[in-house]
């Protein structure tokens, strides 16, 4: 890039600065863009570049594919149930070991000191039952109460909380929570100006077959519409409803967008184009 481009590109990411500078920020993390190291690190240089431009970063992540590792390696195999997890007691001890050890602190650690690492059961952050809805699948559980002093505390601090959707219920008992909805409703508590999903996808595509058909924009109030005729289907639904009650609850923006693709949160937040698919509430 000549001197001309970069100039360019700082002319255009002004705005975006100032908007977002004193705003809190959730990112959810999670999926095969956690696998590729060189991609991981570059999502942490970027989450601490928004941080030293003044944005309030918190990163919430999943970490699927090295809980399958995990379990793999001690002779248990996966098991989902309409995308969640089928968490039996040795299941959620491989979830605590993995989600709330090794993937948060590899996290952290690439946060080069901007990071602290937390699990949803550190100050009770996320207090929640057993999933009661649905079939039985044992230590998966539903929030009912967030509290986000402790975030809070570390984002006035200058840090980046890095939280493991491990959750517990009144008794103590740990249970894994479905890091997308964790992150929808921590946006929603901290009154974040943007809530971010990072995906292994290019956005909501109209053919799921074909990057091109992208839809750039949607207005919360078209999404019941894009479910039913079968454009927003499968795992993409439970994300975007969550979008959508995070919006609906005061959440200004929330984007879903590439995880696979080099600097996607920069290109999101700084440029005109975003990265992915911005959801909104006209108004």
């Amino acid at each position: 890039m000549d001197n001309w481009q970069m100039a360019n590109v700082l002319s255009e990411a002004q705005p975006y600065i100032m908007k977002y500078r004193g705003k809190t920020m959730v990112v959810k993390y999670g999926g095969n863009a956690m696998i590729n190291g060189e991609l991981k690190k570059g999502v942490m240089d970027d989450l601490v570049t928004l941080t030293l431009l003044g944005v309030r970063v918190v990163l919430v992540h999943g970490g699927g594919p090295e809980i399958n590792t995990a379990l793999y390696k001690i002779g248990k195999e996966a098991e989902f149930v309409d995308g969640l997890r089928k968490t039996d007691a040795e299941t959620m001890e491989v979830v605590q070991q993995v989600l709330a050890g090794k993937v948060n602190k590899d996290l952290v650690a690439l946060l080069r000191g901007h990071g602290v690492g937390l699990c949803g059961m550190d100050g009770d952050m996320l207090h929640c039952h057993k999933k009661k809805d649905g079939p039985d699948l044992g230590f998966v559980g539903d929030i009912t109460r967030i509290d986000v002093t402790l975030v809070s505390y570390l984002l006035d601090s200058g840090f980046i909380p890095v939280i493991a959707t491990v959750g517990m219920d009144k008794n103590g008992t740990p249970y894994n929570i479905n890091a997308d909805t964790a992150a929808c409703k921590l946006a929603v508590e901290l009154k974040a100006a943007k809530l971010i999903t990072m995906t292994d996808v290019a956005g909501l595509l109209r053919d799921k077959d074909d990057d091109a058909t992208l839809i750039p924009q949607v207005d919360v109030e078209e999404v019941a519409d894009l479910i039913k005729t079968g454009v927003i289907a499968g795992g993409m639904i439970p994300k975007i409803q969550g979008c959508v009650e995070a919006i609906e609850d005061g959440v200004t923006e929330a984007a879903i967008i590439d995880g696979r693709m080099p600097h996607s949160v920069l290109m999101e937040i700084f440029s005109n184009r975003g990265s992915g698919t911005l959801f909104y509430k006209k108004g």
